[in-house]
């Protein structure tokens, strides 16, 4: 008999064993049930000792595009494989991390970035552990985005177009405006997540959802002003003011809001520029220019993608100074995040100047937080990698930057920060901001 025939038989034989033998499983713990920003334990026992197996993980997202992630492990002395203590030998990750099989999930349509449109119902992960392609174990467990007795509420009445997210209880609550990213329409993962511990959230909207405009000219910041005045009024909102929190071109919008519209205590930034861009922005009688831009800064990545990190120019060029946003008006505080590796704009400039402007007019009221290798879309906990994707803007494929696993931590150390940051800001006495509205 051939040695490869003597070798398919041998592995046959061993995944025919584990197949049958009852004592191979797949353990994700706490439960097979867990919010989306929080980590699933996942390991794989009864194995024989030192087998190497795969342990693979796939997901469909609302768009109905598959991600998915693999990596191979070799069991202990006893049979057992940890993914937070077992290091993965190869495959969509290498080394240690326990939340690879989520973070290095990869989409089969290229470029597509994970969208999650109905945060009432989970989204399901099915994870199965191979040997020599047969699967010997497998499980599902369910990503939850809305917590028991948290409330989403369309926003129908009036211009304004989202959700708004209502903690179980009677409050009042601090709150928070979540922006989107242009071109994300309604997005509602951070805000359930965050109603999920205890804030209540706007979702908001602000083109090409509903009756909003599908394609842009310019912005209202009038549009804008109902939702914050919606917000403050709640009943179940707590002390009349509110937090931003922000992200890409909903950044500028966020400053906007600040240095020109009373109840904002606290603002997110997160890989936003100082300057109005892309579009006019007016307000009453003012109109704000976006910021100059040059397309000759076009560059061609090795892949033959397009890298627009430069294409806006610098907010403090003398033709630029009428885009940028006087946020030393604000009375809030800020928190300026940038990842160093953001290949849609250059983001740490743009947080340096904001930070500068405000010591410029003897203010302290800001941070700067800042992620080596971590690209434009810094997301919740544990959303797979988004390195490229289309922009609307320039109506072609893009590289966002970032490198995986520092990326992905990055998303995790931001999380907590944002939750910390707001609940110092939107906790805390506001008298003397209430003064001055």
């Amino acid at each position: 008999m051939e040695a490869r025939s003597v070798w398919t038989l041998y592995w046959k034989g061993i995944v025919a064993k584990l197949s049958l033998d009852s004592r191979v499983a797949l353990q994700l713990s706490p439960g097979p049930c867990r919010y989306f920003d929080e980590p699933v334990d996942v390991k794989v026992t009864g194995l024989p000792p030192e087998q190497y197996v795969e342990v693979r993980s796939k997901l469909i997202d609302s768009r109905n595009v598959s991600f998915k992630a693999l990596a191979t492990f070799c069991s202990d002395k006893n049979g057992h494989i940890d993914l937070a203590r077992c290091p993965s030998l190869g495959g969509s990750y290498s080394g240690i991390e326990a939340m690879g099989l989520f973070t290095s999930m990869r989409p089969l349509v290229p470029h597509s970035r994970l969208t999650k449109r109905d945060v009432s119902t989970p989204l399901s992960v099915d994870i199965e552990v191979t040997c020599n392609g047969l699967v010997v174990a497998k499980d599902t467990v369910q990503r939850r985005f809305l917590g028991d007795g948290v409330q989403k509420v369309p926003l129908e009445g009036g211009s304004i177009r989202g959700s708004l997210f209502l903690p179980p209880g009677p409050g009042p609550f601090p709150a928070i405006l979540d922006m989107p990213h242009l071109g994300g329409a309604l997005t509602e993962l951070r805000a359930s997540l965050l109603a999920n511990k205890g804030y209540v959230v706007m979702a908001l909207a602000y083109h090409g959802y509903q009756d909003l405009p599908k394609v842009l000219d310019k912005l209202d910041l009038e549009y804008f002003e109902e939702a914050v005045t919606f917000l403050r009024a709640h009943p179940k909102v707590k002390g009349n003011v509110i937090g931003i929190l922000s992200i890409s071109k909903s950044g500028d919008l966020a400053f906007a809001i600040s240095a020109f519209l009373p109840g904002v205590a606290a603002i997110v930034s997160i890989n936003g520029c100082n300057a109005n861009t892309q579009f006019s922005l007016h307000y009453k009688d003012m109109v704000i220019p976006p910021t100059k831009m040059d397309l000759k800064n076009v560059t061609v990545t090795a892949d033959g993608l397009l890298d627009v990190r430069d294409v806006v120019l610098d907010p403090m060029m003398e033709e630029n100074q009428a885009s940028v946003i006087p946020i030393e008006r604000a009375n809030c505080h800020f928190m300026f995040v940038a990842s160093e590796d953001d290949r849609n704009w250059n983001s740490v400039l743009f947080s340096e100047q904001a930070a500068q402007r405000l010591r410029d007019y003897g203010k302290e009221n800001f941070e700067v937080v800042r992620y080596p290798k971590a690209g434009h879309f810094l997301d919740v906990p544990y959303m797979p990698h988004c390195p490229s994707s289309f922009h609307p803007a320039v109506g072609r494929v893009v590289v966002m930057g970032g490198e995986p696993k520092a990326h992905a931590e990055a998303q995790v150390d931001l999380w907590k920060r944002v939750q910390e940051f707001f609940r110092k800001h939107l906790n805390s006495d506001h008298s003397s901001f209430k003064a001055m509205l």
